[in-house]
């Protein structure tokens, strides 16, 4: 056997163009179809990986997928918006462990601005339950703090103590529609978690509110008013006075209602006092108390008659996904499949043209003393190395690749792409490719059983 698998390599030197032209072909379709199924199953991993312990994801009545994508991984626009008092009353549900709301409409340079709460830093898990940690700074606490996900830092350069001014919806181009009445200081940066959080800016509902509201002063607050200028009277009309000194600094609840006829009265910003609570969010995430009530409060939710809400269970969602998505991965296997037999077919076409140029080569092994067995075993052996060193080459590619492209990979698309050793998916297709190499290595080896001894020492003219 040594002295076959010597021969076996030394002929393959001999042909070191067609050998290493075989090999290529044979890694290259290796590392297409290792490729698709690494690419598969990493999205998927990533996707189920960004948000766990959550049971359920709440929003307005809408696609459940929409609501998802939108909610959790910053995909699309929300399904529409939940108002804040039907969010308080199923705070108060008894199934309901901790919540966690969230309000989603506008950006800065690109990047998502995210409302919500404290509770979202202590709840939020991913991966193998990993928490959110702070690479520097606390959590957000005022209506003036802003947290950065690690890859909005890294991007624009911002630092703690940095000021950073929002813009209106989740496309703003900067210095467009900008919040300036009401900018924000970085006072945290998040820890890397490879999910959509690295990619978005965290503050609390309260700076959501206030921003919008400092924004409707700048802009002129009510119709017909202007910040600091007293209200116009409409014509033939009276201002409206009330009886006694007006308190300083008096907010807009607190603001004297107008007469029928009357000039509408004059918006007081806001200064050091803020809406507690926003009008509407986009979603909330729900965690329950016992994994069993996960359905029932699901369905109840759905059910509910005072608002049309819906709520979608992550992992079921994502499995309908993953469904849609069936008939693509199908394809992209095919795609991989049809390169591999191409690969096969190339490797068959150069061992059987190159019998041609070995037919003295095979002879004078046969005037030596070697059966026609064992010139089979050498072509079946040549062919099932060439596939071997294929299949070991698209590995190598494969993990080398997902290794270099990983950190690009996930800042285009903020899918994190681990690399892995293939699993028995995929050892399944490498042992179904050398099966299939050794096995194309017969068809060469049966024409060379069938040559005589005199068809390789005599000359053709």
């Amino acid at each position: 056997m040594n002295v076959l698998l010597a021969l076996a390599w030394r002929s393959l030197r001999n042909r070191p163009v067609t050998s290493l032209l075989t090999v290529a072909a044979v890694a290259l379709s290796i590392t297409l179809l290792l490729g698709v199924e690494q690419a598969r199953r990493g999205m998927r991993e990533s996707f189920t990986g960004t948000i766990k312990g959550t049971d359920l994801v709440v929003g307005a009545r809408g696609g459940t997928l929409q609501l998802l994508l939108g909610a959790v991984f910053g995909i699309g626009a929300p399904t529409g918006s939940v108002p804040y008092e039907v969010y308080e009353t199923w705070t108060k549900h008894p199934a309901i462990k901790w919540t966690v709301p969230l309000a989603i409409g506008d950006s800065y340079r690109g990047f998502r601005v995210l409302g919500t709460t404290p509770a979202l830093f202590r709840h939020w898990r991913y991966r193998s339950a990993g928490t959110l940690s702070f690479a520097a700074g606390h959590v957000i606490a005022t209506p003036r703090d802003v947290v950065l996900g690690s890859e909005v830092a890294a991007t624009l350069g911002l630092r703690m103590g940095d000021t950073v001014t929002v813009g209106h919806g989740l496309n703003a181009v900067a210095g467009l529609g900008d919040h300036e009445a009401h900018p924000f200081t970085v006072v945290g940066i998040l820890q890397q978690t490879s999910t959509p959080l690295d990619r978005a800016l965290f503050v609390t509902l309260d700076g959501i509110e206030a921003m919008h509201e400092a924004g409707a002063a700048a802009d002129g607050g009510m119709p017909g008013a202007m910040p600091g200028a007293a209200p116009a009277a409409m014509p033939g009309a009276a201002p409206t006075v009330m009886p006694g000194p007006a308190p300083p600094s008096m907010p807009v609840a607190a603001a004297p209602a107008a007469t029928p006829g009357a000039a509408p009265p004059e918006y007081i910003p806001p200064t050091n006092i803020f809406q507690d609570q926003p009008r509407a969010l986009s979603a909330f995430l729900v965690g329950t108390r016992t994994r069993y009530e996960t359905l029932r409060l699901q369905r109840e939710i759905n059910q509910y008659k005072a608002e049309p809400l819906t709520a979608v269970i992550p992992g079921v969602t994502l499995g309908e996904l993953w469904r849609t998505l069936g008939t693509v991965e199908g394809g992209l296997r095919l795609v991989g499949a049809l390169t591999i037999i191409v690969g096969l077919i190339g490797m068959l076409v150069a061992l059987y043209s190159s019998l041609e140029a070995r037919r003295r080569e095979m002879a004078v092994l046969r005037a030596v003393g070697a059966r026609p067995s064992m010139i089979v075993s050498l072509l079946v052996l040549e062919s099932g190395m060439l596939t071997l060193l294929g299949c070991a080459l698209g590995v190598a590619l494969t993990m080398g690749g997902f290794a270099l492209a990983q950190g690009t990979i996930e800042a285009r698309t903020g899918v994190h792409i681990a690399v892995q050793v293939p699993g028995a998916l995929e050892w399944t297709y490498i042992g179904i490719v050398l099966a299939a190499g050794v096995l194309v290595g017969l068809v060469p080896a049966w024409r060379a059983y069938r040559s005589s001894l005199a068809d390789g020492l005599s000359p053709r003219l």
